[in-house]
Parts: structure tokens; C-alpha cells; sequence
């Protein structure tokens, strides 16, 4: 069969609505001829998006004296599409997998390694390594458990990514945020402060462990509405079944269940997941109401008491169709207070990415103060960025000058500003104050000549 070129604007982007032909290379994974999947439920709802496939060019630096005519082998993965991979992973930075190898030590050989990875994924006999488990501290005290793939697994992982993500976007809910394309959790958030101001009522929802009970099964059928290439489905059914090794070396499997929480295809088999476990089930079952979703964090708006405690309940036993289970610690209604909202509620504030929704003094265009809904920095943000200064312990480089203090702190403290002071900056004076006063502390220490004098230092 021959292949036919899909149209190709001028940044090589494919152009939907073409009408496209392509070898039948799936066939290399399962021994048969491409076939259309029968339709099937998934999860409940849904048809299945269009396949756009297209030709890319060949010119890297990495195929010069090695089959340079030869753009695919047996699946359409180009020489092209694993440069483009490498250079997002490496933009991204990460640590080092099982292997110990990082991104210098990757591109020490760097045209080896990328042939190597390309010869095998476009042939159908790429298999990822087991990833590295990590754990890091959360803040009620326990471990988050991690999955660090290997550089070369995470360009492998960028290459199927790049290939299916412009689809699923095609299928994704405006009211869905994370790790997306052109959105972000600036958006999210203000996306909750214009919510807030219609409805009265939230449900702000957290799922337990939501990538270690990820059902394989179900996420199979999501990926069998929207993806045809079987070698696609084969890797990332590889991904998911592939191995978890400690730092002690014990290596365990998962059981039908979960994603590393890591990888770097992980979000978008998260996402794809959970729209069809919440975003699109909310859509239709309650149209009528508003929802932020970001990864595995939600906000629904709601009318009224009432109806926040029906829905939150409609929201439990759906999760636990899809194999999930709200946090029920977590997880609360709360009521957004303000000067019009008069009637009375145990909780009345709720955190979301960082910043906490409560009753707050707001001023009006015109200078006059009113009791609004609004939100700043969290209390679990600002104790954070505290135990920062706290740990560095920088008011003892007594043994540095000032620039030391400036390397290390500028370009963090300009994070801060940016993300936590997108909606509210008055809200950081309390942790800067903390910093200034560790600032003049160091200035006592270093400069004999202030003798001790906080308002010199100063």
C-alpha cells in the first residue's frame, strides 16, 4: 500500500481534515492487518477522534552514515520526532533513572544513543527499563512515592506523547488545566475566583492516590476510542506493565493498576482518564454547573447546599465505578462567604494549587472596602517557602559576602513573586518580612561594625 502525505503547514504541523493512507505497519505488533476497533463504552460515553498521521522530514544531525535515506523502519516514528523528544526532555531537565545516567552523561554520546533508541522504538522492539521509586515528603507528614524513568525512557515516553497529544486536546474539556498545552494553574485559579463569584457553594475534591489506582483496563478503552496504531497502545501498554525498582534494589510490578507519577506520558494518560471519569460524566449529567479540574484536584460550583451535598455523594460512588476513591479527608464543601452572602457555615475557606479562597477585605475600583471572596498565598504555602530560609540557615555565611545570599535566593524569590503574587502580592509581605529579618541578622554577624544594632543593620 502506498503511503499518502498529509498536508503540512509551515511549522510542520499536521492540518486536520485531510484525508490520509498509511502502510499498515501495525501488523509488526500483533501479527495481523489494521483493523477498526469496534466502538465501545468507555466509562459511558464519548466517539472516537480522528487519526492524523503525517510524514515528517528526516534532517537531523544524528543519521548522517547510518541508513541517512531511510526515514521509518517498520512504524512511523522518524529520526526527527526522537530529536525533537530529546530536545523537550532536556529543556525539562529530571534526574537520573535506575541507570545513574543523566542528561550530561546522556549526551556524551549522544548521536549513538539517539539511533539506538530510534532503530528500536521504529522497529517495535523498544522496551522501557524499570523506573526508579523515590519518595518525598508530603505535607500531612507521610511519603509520596515517585517514578523516575531513564533519560532514554523519557524521550521514548516524549516521542509517543508528541504523537498522540495533539488529538486528545481535540477531545478535553476547557475546564480541565493541567499539564496542558496553553494552560496553566494561573488560569485555573482565576477560572475558581470568576466561579466564585456566581456560586455559592464549592466541593473542593481530592482523589486518594489517584496514579497508583489508575485502572489499566479502563484506560485501554480510552485509548481504544481515540488511538488506531496498535504500536502506539503496544508502548504505552509496556509503560504501564513495566517493572518499579527501589533504591535498594527490590523490584515489585504493579497489578493492573497505576502510572508512574514521574513519567513523562503519565499526565497525559491522567488526563485522558479523568475526563472520562469526571469531566465528561459532570458535562453531562450536570451541565448546569461549573468545574476547575486540575490533574487529580477539582472544584464544582454549586448552588446550594443542598445541591453540593447531592452531588458530592453522585461524585463518590462514580469514582468508585472507575475504580477510584474520593479523599474523604480531603475532600469538603465549603461556603463562599461575603457581604451578600449572609447565611452561616462550618467551613468557609478551601486551597486549591497553592492559594487559599476564604472571606477577604476588598477594595473596589473606586477605593471603597467591602467583604469579598478572594485568594492569596496559603498558610501551607508561605510555611514552605519559611522552612526554605530556615533550612539554608544563610544568616550564618558569615564567611561570604552578599552575592552569595543573591545566588541563592534571587531567582527563587522571583518565583514566589510570580506565581503567588499573580492575584494577591500584599499577601507575601509577612514571608519577606521573615527574610528581611534573617538578612539584617547575617549583617550583624559579618559587619563587626554595626555592634549588634539591629537598626544599623537594618
Amino acid at each position: 500500500m502506498e503511503q499518502g502525505k498529509s498536508h503540512i503547514d509551515d511549522k510542520e504541523n499536521a492540518q486536520a481534515g485531510q484525508t490520509l493512507v498509511r502502510q499498515n505497519t501495525d501488523a509488526l505488533c500483533d501479527g495481523g492487518l489494521s483493523r477498526s476497533s469496534d466502538e465501545i463504552p468507555v466509562m459511558g460515553m464519548e466517539q472516537r477522534a480522528k487519526v492524523i498521521q503525517s510524514e515528517l522530514p528526516l534532517a537531523t544531525f544524528f543519521d548522517k552514515g547510518r541508513d541517512s535515506g531511510i526515514e521509518t523502519k517498520g512504524l512511523p516514528i522518524t529520526k526527527r520526532m526522537v530529536w525533537e523528544s530529546y530536545k523537550k526532555v532536556r529543556s525539562n531537565k529530571g534526574a537520573a533513572g535506575i541507570d545513574k545516567e543523566t542528561l550530561d552523561m546522556y549526551k556524551e554520546k549522544l548521536k549513538d544513543n539517539l539511533y539506538i533508541l530510534w532503530n528500536r522504538m521504529s522497529s517495535g522492539s523498544y522496551f522501557p527499563p524499570p523506573v526508579l521509586e523515590v519518595e518525598i515528603p508530603k505535607d500531612d507528614g507521610r511519603k509520596r512515592k515517585l517514578g523516575i524513568p531513564t533519560v532514554n525512557d523519557r524521550i521514548a515516553q516524549q516521542v509517543v506523547k508528541t504523537y498522540l497529544e495533539p488529538r486528545f486536546e481535540l477531545e478535553f474539556s476547557p475546564h480541565s488545566y493541567g499539564y496542558r498545552p496553553n494552560k496553566n494553574a494561573h488560569q485555573a485559579v482565576a477560572a475558581v475566583r470568576e466561579n466564585v463569584r456566581q456560586y455559592s457553594w464549592v466541593i473542593d475534591m481530592d482523589i486518594t492516590g489517584f496514579f497508583d489506582n489508575m485502572s489499566h483496563e479502563l484506560l485501554m478503552k480510552a485509548l481504544e476510542r481515540h488511538v488506531e496504531e496498535k504500536w502506539a497502545k503496544m508502548y504505552i501498554k509496556r509503560w504501564l506493565e513495566s517493572p518499579i525498582e527501589d533504591k535498594d534494589g527490590n523490584t515489585h510490578y504493579r497489578n493492573g493498576t497505576g502510572t508512574p507519577q514521574g513519567g513523562v506520558i503519565s499526565p497525559l494518560l491522567a488526563n485522558l482518564f479523568l475526563h472520562y471519569a469526571l469531566d465528561k460524566w459532570l458535562e453531562i449529567q450536570y451541565p448546569q454547573l461549573r468545574f476547575v479540574r486540575y490533574a487529580d484536584d477539582a472544584i464544582i460550583h454549586c448552588n446550594n447546599q443542598a445541591e453540593a451535598e447531592k452531588i458530592l455523594q453522585a461524585i463518590k460512588q462514580r469514582m468508585l465505578e472507575c475504580g477510584l476513591e474520593v479523599n474523604e479527608k480531603k475532600s469538603k464543601i465549603a461556603y463562599c462567604k461575603n457581604a451578600n452572602r449572609k447565611g452561616t457555615y462550618k467551613v468557609v475557606k478551601f486551597d486549591f494549587l497553592g492559594f487559599t479562597f476564604q472571606p477577604r477585605p476588598t477594595s473596589t475600583k473606586t477605593g471603597q472596602m467591602f467583604l469579598g471572596f478572594d485568594c492569596a498565598i496559603s498558610t501551607k504555602s508561605k510555611k514552605k517557602i519559611t522552612e526554605v530560609f530556615r533550612k539554608s540557615n544563610f544568616q550564618r555565611w558569615t564567611g561570604s559576602d552578599i552575592s552569595r545570599i543573591a545566588d541563592e535566593f534571587n531567582s527563587k524569590i522571583q518565583g514566589w513573586i510570580n506565581y503567588y503574587g499573580k492575584f494577591n502580592k500584599f499577601s507575601l509581605m509577612k514571608i519577606f518580612r521573615i527574610f528581611h529579618r534573617r538578612l539584617i541578622t547575617w549583617a550583624i554577624y559579618r559587619y563587626k561594625r554595626f555592634k549588634g544594632s539591629m537598626r544599623k543593620a537594618m
